[in-house]
């Protein structure tokens, strides 16, 4: 028996774990909250929000508020101090430096030893588990995994207290066994100058057989093509032929998918989604040819739900897992094993089915575009784009959207800047075809956009290249897990890369004519 057989062998329980999300969603997330509010009596916040009295969920509610990270920010930062049982039990040693935003002002989110193990890790391995399950003739441990991480520091200078990247926080604490299966070497892995990174994973894995995969799908297309030009071969399966899989996260797949299936070319390439935040592990792709996820249920995370229409409200509904419904956008609370209560991610999703609950994400709470009663999300700005590209052969490297409020004519608009990998014949075919895809999955952006009235036709600006890495770099945050803000009600982030963008490549678009 071959070593990816006795693997599988060896995660088959697991899978008959996952199973049972099917019928047994509510007990499951209440042994969850049980075992979280055991954990946590002792605390600081348990004691004060009368943990050693809830019996239930809606006495979980009664005496817990909804937080954001403002609210949680002080204990938060007494716990980088050394400070123990303030919001989980005992002493957190490792904070993931969040890269939900690319503003100036970083977030740091405590990663307690059992959300390491009980949640990031538990996801990892059930990530390989099912992927496993729907592909038994799988050869993935054959060869080594290219896992692409941060880089971390000391957390004012405590003993082995570190503050990073989540990526690089996984790779310090990983066990021998999967350092064993994996490249590059820890040293290499976890360098700060991600340049310099990315030339020595490059020069490393052309002499390795790489059979899958795993980060996010920006850096490692950027790996990825530095490793072609080093081999001076076609496609990634010349230089890899056992590569099967990539497992992916961190931003949407979607503007990557293309040039992806340019890089490899084998039929049998194999592409999963995980839902792995700094937060917690939340996702998984259990189904490769549905691009819903699984919500994962028994880790060390308890989920609560705001519907979006409500999220402004000053008593919003607030809902357990087993009182959503399908097709509704959601912004997501969760309350987790290392002291995050009742927390607003920021990240918004919408189910499409129950039992077993499955999921896409939408975006985000804070990016998205609704300056004129639009409500444009990610999500919509996703599958525009994948019409445009699909009917003009363009492909996307990078985008960020704005408003633009009112022009030197009283006009309004959204202004969209592109990096395109590939750019379209007719970059006028392109925007129109975005304008009427937006207007035909989101009502609100069509009654806008109804005879120009209130909208106007929106406009692309190419961007030049490596114009998002560039100001990725200006503000130190080039690699790891730092992301581009897809859409804004703001024109801070697009104002800023517009200002470094070179203005020969300004163009406008207003009634389907270029100018």
């Amino acid at each position: 028996m071959n070593k990816t057989k006795l693997v599988s062998c060896f995660l088959s329980g697991r899978r008959k774990s996952i199973s049972k999300y099917e019928n047994q969603t509510e007990e499951l997330q209440l042994n969850v909250l049980h075992k979280l509010i055991c954990q946590a009596i002792h605390t600081e916040w348990g004691q004060t929000h009368g943990f050693a009295q809830v019996k239930d969920y809606d006495s979980f509610t009664k005496t817990s508020p909804v937080n954001t990270y403002e609210e949680l920010k002080s204990y938060i930062d007494r716990m980088r101090h050394g400070e123990k049982d303030v919001l989980w039990s005992g002493q957190v040693r490792w904070y993931a430096k969040s890269s939900g935003t690319t503003n100036d002002k970083s977030k740091f989110i405590p990663v307690s030893k059992e959300c390491l193990q009980d949640t990031h890790y538990r996801g990892g391995t059930d990530a390989v588990a099912l992927y496993l399950g729907q592909n038994p003739r799988s050869r993935m441990f054959d060869g080594k995994a290219l896992i692409l991480g941060g880089s971390h520091s000391p957390n004012y200078n405590l003993p082995h207290s570190l503050v990073g990247d989540l990526s690089a926080i996984l790779i310090e604490n990983a066990s021998p066994f999967v350092n064993y299966f994996r490249i590059p070497s820890k040293k290499v892995a976890l360098l700060g100058d991600f340049e310099e990174k990315r030339e020595r994973i490059a020069q490393a894995a052309i002499r390795e057989n790489v059979t899958n995969l795993s980060g996010v799908p920006s850096w490692m297309l950027s790996v990825s093509t530095r490793v072609m030009d080093i081999s001076g071969k076609n496609h990634l399966e010349d230089v890899w032929p056992g590569i099967e899989v990539f497992f992916h996260g961190g931003v949407a797949f979607t503007p990557y998918r293309e040039q992806y299936r340019q890089l490899v070319t084998a039929s049998d390439m194999h592409y999963m989604e995980t839902y792995n935040a700094s937060e917690g592990f939340f996702g998984l792709q259990n189904d490769l040819q549905d691009r819903s996820m699984l919500l994962m249920i028994d880790y060390g995370v308890f989920y609560e739900f705001i519907p979006m229409d409500e999220i402004d409200k000053e008593n919003p509904q607030i809902v357990p897992l087993w009182g959503v419904e399908t097709g509704k956008n959601y912004a997501m609370v969760i309350s987790t094993s290392a002291g995050l209560w009742r927390y607003m991610i920021g990240d918004t999703v919408k189910f499409t089915q129950k039992n077993p609950y499955k999921f896409i994400i939408t975006g985000r709470t804070k990016f998205f575009i609704n300056a004129f009663g639009e409500e444009l999300i990610v999500d919509n700005a996703e599958n525009g784009l994948k019409a445009a590209c699909e009917a003009t052969g363009a492909q996307i490297r990078e985008y960020t959207a704005a408003p633009v409020y009112m022009d030197a004519h009283g006009k309004c608009r959204h202004q969209w800047l592109i990096e395109f990998a590939k750019e379209p014949e007719s970059l006028t075919d392109f925007a129109h075809i975005l304008d009427l895809k937006l207007q035909e999955i989101n009502s609100d952006y069509e009654a806008k956009r109804y005879k120009d009235i209130t909208l106007q036709h929106l406009e692309i600006i190419p961007a030049r290249k490596n114009l998002f890495d560039d100001w990725l770099k200006s503000k130190g945050k080039l690699g790891g897990q730092h992301k581009i803000p897809r859409l804004s009600n703001t024109r801070t982030y697009i104002d800023e890369m517009l200002s470094i963008n070179p203005p020969q490549n300004r163009k406008i678009f207003k009634n389907q004519k270029e100018v």
